[in-house]
């Protein structure tokens, strides 16, 4: 609680949240509230040179404004198509001319890891980005988040983003997850309970025991899909285990920050995790969410685990733990996509590329690929997919007939041996 004298009055300004404490430093703004719109200067920003480009020649812009804060990462396909290769090679051409000092080409893997893995995220800091997804850096104290190709290009020119300081809601989880639940299972319980847009345009902080709980891959699924609640942002705590992880991978000072204990919250959502069941979001809307053994009759052509939701070290753990000494069911494919290049790299360190081979999977290299349906995955008419992933919206994925179900790595590798949508503990 802030008390400040005004005139001959005193007002009390009540603590302030993780947001708000970010975009009043960033901004050079002092007690900034909900509502106000800002001019906030960006720690780091994470370019899309197709998207910048054409504005920059229309408004004849010839430089970024800072290359050492700027990032570009070639991931979002491995040049499965001429169109798709001439635009890495445009993104190239960018990278050379601005003489921009952090990028990684085709091969290191989705963005959204290979930031934080190699040390350009850190607590308290203000980044903005070319997709939406950029919210998981939430997971490291960061205040992470995507916005549009003209927004884009006038940060890359000059440094700062227009943006509404938001609300910030709460979701307090205490209890324990059960055996073979999850974040995963959080995020879509909220969903299906609260709707998709129950945190449109506000920021979100997930606290509590159960929260603290969770490893750090686990917290960057809640972070990373507060996007599919509507949310600007999206934060779990700031502990040792983030500030360990961050000075592992960088010597750059940062300062965490933290809600004050007193924040007047818009609202705040109890849960206990120890209630939890595996759920899963039926076509084609996040929102639609049932219980696993609700959906046990759908019969899967394939089954795919990886993205910047569920690429991570502890998404192919858990998956492996379930497939282990198993095969995948005759006439399903599994398709399993490591996140970033260290992922797959320690992957195949401990066992678990060997386990994904013997049991039939395909294990692709690093990329954003099926997700979008780009490549390694692509859906063909009327194919139906349990995703480990974000979104299952009509034709994410390829066909416009193909079905999306999302689940948990757990329940999809379960799935993946049977070749139907299968609970975890099942198989």
């Amino acid at each position: 609680m802030i008390r400040v004298k005004y005139a001959d009055t005193v007002i009390t300004i009540m603590g302030r949240t993780i947001a708000e404490k970010i975009l009043s430093r960033a901004s050079g703004s002092p007690n900034v509230v909900p509502g106000d719109h800002v001019f906030a200067d960006v720690d780091l920003h994470r370019t899309s040179p197709a998207r910048v480009l054409p504005i920059f020649e229309e408004e004849g812009i010839e430089e970024v404004w800072d290359p050492s804060k700027i990032v570009v990462v070639n991931d979002h396909g491995s040049q499965e198509s001429i169109d798709e290769a001439n635009e890495k090679s445009q993104a190239r051409q960018f990278v050379e001319e601005q003489v921009i000092e952090h990028f990684y080409d085709v091969g290191h893997g989705i963005g959204h890891e290979v930031l934080p893995e190699n040390g350009h995220v850190r607590p308290g800091e203000l980044i903005v980005a070319a997709d939406s997804h950029s919210v998981t850096y939430g997971a490291f104290g960061a205040a992470g988040t995507g916005v549009g190709k003209t927004d884009i290009a006038y940060i890359s020119a000059t440094g700062q983003a227009w943006l509404r300081v938001p609300e910030t809601i709460r979701f307090h989880v205490t209890g324990e997850f059960p055996e073979y639940t999850s974040a995963k299972d959080l995020v879509l319980y909220i969903a299906g309970e609260y709707g998709t847009d129950v945190a449109r345009y506000k920021a979100i902080e997930y606290t509590g025991p159960a929260i603290e709980s969770l490893p750090l891959d686990e917290r960057m699924v809640l972070s990373n899909m507060a996007i599919e609640l509507g949310g600007k942002f999206g934060f779990t705590p700031v502990d040792s285990m983030v500030t360990d992880y961050v000075d592992e991978r960088t010597d750059k000072p940062y300062e965490p920050v933290r809600a004050d204990d007193d924040v007047d919250y818009e609202a705040t959502y109890h849960f206990d995790a120890s209630e939890l069941h595996p759920k899963v979001s039926k076509p084609h809307r996040v929102g639609n969410v049932v219980d696993v053994d609700e959906v046990t009759n759908v019969e899967l052509d394939q089954v795919f685990i990886g993205t910047c939701t569920h690429g991570k070290y502890e998404d192919l753990s858990r998956a492996a733990a379930v497939l282990d000494g198993k095969e995948v069911a005759p006439g399903t494919r599994l398709i399993i996509t490591p996140a970033t290049r260290e992922v797959f790299t320690r992957a195949a360190r401990e066992g678990l590329i060997e386990i994904f081979n013997e049991a039939g999977a395909t294990v692709t290299n690093a990329t954003c690929g099926a997700c979008i349906g780009f490549a390694s995955g692509v859906l063909g008419e009327e194919e139906v997919c349990l995703a480990a992933q974000n979104r299952n919206f009509k034709g994410r994925m390829g066909s416009e007939t193909s079905e999306i179900y999302l689940s948990s790595p757990e329940t999809a590798a379960a799935s993946a041996i049977t070749g139907r949508i299968t609970p975890p503990g099942a198989v």
